[in-house]
């Protein structure tokens, strides 16, 4: 059984968590092969977006807590690699030169919400939710969630998500920032189709640099952060999505920004 799927329609990568009968929930072979996946999309060139469901109906309940029970005795070695590897992949999605859009297909738990959220836009399904999940076994968050979620809703949304193990539908999480909007009924992969296809077309090296400067802009001053965006920006015109985009408005054309 392949744990994570990759299928390729041109310039668009989709990655399916293959589990369905657990919810597509991690153990180590489907940890193993996100993180291979991950690190196979990001550093392909042909890629230039990447897009994140889950087979069946739920996108990703979190960790298999059978296998948590299974590992009782050596329960912390076994949690530093799950978390350990499933951490990897998220960096490699955070790191890549390219957009990620996650397509929340239902429920996403734990880990799965942390995945979920990862995504620089998140499609929801009208039947998904969202739910941190630890406290209700004892644990906390990892996955990023604990840095992530507290930027895109605020803390006291977050400290409610995660310490009251609130389910957030994905109207509510639409409402509070948390995913980025509502697909139609039974249209969400197409909608995400879409998205994805149009995202191609654009300046992705551009959107490259863009996500890099707004995670650093999460920590860094204000004048240190324009710095990096003098950086960005020189860089950016002085390449080829730069040129083009320059010279197709002076042109009054659409920009390739896939050529060269």
């Amino acid at each position: 059984m392949t744990e994570v799927l990759i299928d390729r329609a041109g310039p668009v990568a989709r990655l399916t968590l293959n589990r369905p009968d657990a919810g597509n929930a991690f153990n180590q072979p489907m940890a193993d092969a996100l993180l291979e996946a991950a690190l196979a999309v990001a550093n392909d060139p042909e890629v230039r977006v990447v897009t994140l469901t889950g087979a069946g109906r739920m996108f990703c309940v979190g960790g298999d807590v059978g296998d948590f029970a299974r590992n009782g005795d050596a329960i912390g070695a076994f949690l530093a690699k799950l978390a350990g590897t499933l951490h990897q992949a998220l960096a490699q999605f955070a790191a890549m030169k390219k957009p990620l859009v996650t397509l929340v297909n239902g429920p996403a738990a734990g880990a799965g919400m942390s995945l979920a959220i990862s995504g620089d836009f998140v499609l929801a399904a009208p039947e998904a939710n969202f739910t941190a999940a630890y406290g209700g076994i004892g644990l906390t968050p990892d996955g990023g969630m604990s840095w992530m979620l507290p930027r895109l809703v605020g803390l006291r949304q977050a400290q409610d998500i995660i310490l009251s193990n609130r389910c957030v539908s994905a109207e509510d999480a639409v409402a509070i920032g948390l995913a980025t909007r509502i697909a139609p009924p039974d249209g969400l992969i197409a909608e995400g189709d879409t998205l994805a296809a149009s995202l191609a077309d654009r300046a992705v090296g551009a959107m490259g640099r863009a996500r890099w400067l707004m995670q650093t802009g999460m920590t860094e001053g204000f004048v240190a952060q324009m710095d990096r965006e003098l950086q960005s920006i020189v860089a950016a015109g002085e390449g080829p999505e730069g040129r083009e985009g320059v010279q197709a408005f002076l042109d009054r054309r659409k920009p390739d920004f896939q050529k060269g």
